[in-house]
């Protein structure tokens, strides 16, 4: 197994209000609604365990559970981190969501980091990790289209 990895960082302008989407963004139960792949978030405190259902990479399905330790400055930030406990998971992702009031609506920021061991040779780390990045993008790309629709924008 070689460890991998990719990043993304987003931002946008939405129309709806900083409560609104702070309720939908720390929501377990809506999360795998507006998010591909996502088949369900467990809860025990401050710890969120993430269900991936199998992505694709290079002609590999690929599932993952990854636990993070969720850190809530409501209504501006959500942090999370892998919970160092879970030296077992093959995932890693951490991160943090930044909301700020901007005019009318909400500007939103996300910077996201995925850390994965996968079945392939370290020589395919190029190939590999632009695989990831795609496949985060898309979903990205899905949630935020999905989000809008929930939020109503």
């Amino acid at each position: 197994m070689t460890r991998f990895s990719a990043s993304n960082q987003s931002e946008a302008t939405l129309k709806s209000s900083q409560g609104d989407i702070w309720k939908a963004l720390t929501d377990p139960t809506l999360l795998p609604e507006l998010t591909p792949y996502l088949h369900r978030i467990d809860v025990d405190g401050d710890r969120w365990t993430w269900h991936v259902a199998k992505v694709p990479i290079l002609g590999k399905s690929i599932g993952s559970t990854f636990t993070e330790v969720m850190t809530f400055d409501e209504p501006d930030r959500i942090g999370f981190e892998h919970d160092s406990e879970r030296s077992e998971e093959q995932t890693e992702v951490n991160g943090e969501y930044q909301l700020r009031p901007d005019g009318s609506g909400t500007h939103v920021a996300i910077d996201l980091g995925v850390t994965v061991e996968l079945p392939f040779p370290k020589a395919m780390r190029r190939p590999v990790e632009r695989s990831i990045a795609t496949v985060m993008a898309l979903m990205g790309r899905r949630f935020a289209r999905n989000l809008l629709r929930h939020l109503g924008e």
